[in-house]
């Protein structure tokens, strides 16, 4: 128990049988379960948990038959923590990086009411650039950008840690079999999360690399396919928070900005195709091109400052609105 609060922590799990003992041996005392979700692992990772279960009674064993990958086992997890009642399920990594001592700060704000879902942020602290590998700052940096115009949590940052912690009430709201099941898990709920209007705070947590972890993740394909996703995610949020659930006109602006964007970009080939053919561009086409990229632009920004004035209530609550 945490504060009169039960927790569990789910820890995703796909071939750490050289780690998964330090995240059981290391887990705080407070914490009620130890949910390990194996996603069909190809070594002794099942060998290992049971060893730890004969001696732990916090240990809980869930076992994929197939690979659903880290987001498919983050849902199992949550799904059992919601069937179990309990009032607060965090995500912690099979492979130790995310340090316990950081666990205190990441429950706080959840068990006190403030938020719904806190997560953990890496950035805040000024030493991700010097700890985090390069190629993973700048992804993260992108995919940071876009999850703030797909999710409407403006005020969010890191979005691709999975150290988190979220509330009974979140837990027994979203649908967790429909949650995306790969490693854009973390965008795809912020976006759910968005729609139902729950509260989100970033919590500073310490980056935790070279403990012996092994990335399966390959950086520039994930990059696409998440940003792929993020994209789809933005028009179903504009669709369900703004069209179906309730009305803004922000999505007017929105609809005006790609509408004279698209206009730009056929004037920009237009524009330089005659460059090429005929040596100089008629001014009612330079006039239409410049014209087109600012509406489109004022409309884009009109778009996103509406919605992030509509959103920002969504950061948390204080001790006074409790």
């Amino acid at each position: 128990m945490y504060l009169s609060k039960s927790l569990a922590v789910v820890v995703p799990s796909y071939n750490e049988e050289s780690q998964i003992g330090k995240v059981i041996e290391t887990m705080p005392s407070f914490v009620d379960y130890i949910v390990i979700v194996n996603d069909a692992s190809g070594d002794r990772t099942t060998d290992v948990v049971e060893a730890y279960q004969k001696s732990n009674a916090r240990v809980v064993l869930i076992n994929h038959e197939l690979n659903q990958g880290v987001g498919g086992a983050i849902a199992t997890g949550y799904k059992w923590a919601r069937d179990h009642g309990v009032d607060v399920a965090v995500v912690m990594a099979g492979d130790g990086q995310m340090a316990p001592e950081d666990l205190p700060n990441l429950l706080d704000p959840v068990v006190s009411g403030e938020v719904d879902y806190s997560k953990g942020n890496r950035l805040i602290s000024g030493e991700a650039f010097k700890k985090i590998p390069r190629i993973r700052y700048f992804g993260n940096s992108i995919l940071s950008l876009l999850t703030k115009i797909a999710s409407g949590y403006w005020h969010i940052a890191d979005s691709q840690t999975g150290y988190t912690a979220i509330s009974k009430k979140a837990l027994q709201t979203i649908d967790w079999d429909q949650m995306y099941k790969r490693y854009g898990q973390p965008n795809d709920l912020l976006v759910k999360l968005n729609v139902y209007n729950f509260h989100v705070r970033d919590v500073e947590i310490e980056p935790v690399y070279n403990v012996g972890e092994k990335s399966g993740i390959k950086i520039r394909k994930v990059l696409f396919t998440i940003s792929w996703l993020l994209i789809k995610l933005f028009f179903w949020r504009m669709k369900e928070k703004y069209v179906i659930r309730d009305f803004h006109p922000l999505v007017f602006f929105y609809l005006l900005s790609f509408f004279m964007f698209f206009i730009n970009l056929l004037f920009s080939i237009r524009l330089l195709t005659l460059w090429i053919t005929r040596g100089h561009i008629p001014e009612i086409t330079l006039l239409i091109w410049i014209f087109s990229f600012s509406m489109g632009f004022m409309s884009c920004f009109f778009a996103m400052w509406f919605d992030m004035e509509t959103n920002k209530f969504l950061r948390g609550r204080t001790a006074r609105d409790i």
